[in-house]
């Protein structure tokens, strides 16, 4: 984990790679839920019979799922103190290479790819995110969020 205080240490993290989350299991009660937040029951989540016999050979966690997982494990690599608030601002990117079955782990990787000051005494951040997929050669998923934090 990598700690900073204010915004002048944020913007000193450009180009810095921040590591790699630890792993986290992908469970069918976590995919179910996700599939009721967002009504989205395809079978190929949430049909364990269907989908052993389906083109992944078991249920496969929604990419947006995957998606919305960053937020935890990019909170096991940044902490930014001294600040009033954080937002998320938006993502350039994103792509799903990989699909991940559920009982697999995946894992963030990060880099900052670039700070910028922007108006109302803040930084934006942009940064590089690699969901890792344990004994994959390919990636669950590649995106590049923006972040804003204000002083």
């Amino acid at each position: 984990m990598i700690t900073v205080n204010g915004l002048e240490e944020l913007k000193a993290l450009a180009g810095r790679d921040l590591g790699h989350s630890g792993w986290l299991e992908i469970t069918q009660m976590r995919v179910d839920a996700f599939a009721g937040a967002t009504g989205d029951h395809q079978w190929i989540h949430v049909d364990q019979e269907r989908a052993a016999a389906g083109p992944f050979g078991g249920t496969i966690a929604h990419g947006y799922l995957t998606l919305s997982l960053v937020i935890p494990l990019f909170g096991e690599l940044l902490d930014v103190r001294g600040v009033k608030m954080g937002v998320n601002y938006g993502l350039e990117k994103v792509r799903f290479p990989a699909p991940v079955r559920v009982g697999s782990k995946i894992r963030l990787a990060a880099v900052v790819v670039e700070t910028a000051d922007v108006p109302g005494n803040g930084v934006q951040t942009t940064l590089d995110f690699t969901v890792e997929i344990d004994g994959s050669a390919k990636p669950a998923c590649v995106a590049r969020p923006i972040y804003r934090h204000y002083a």
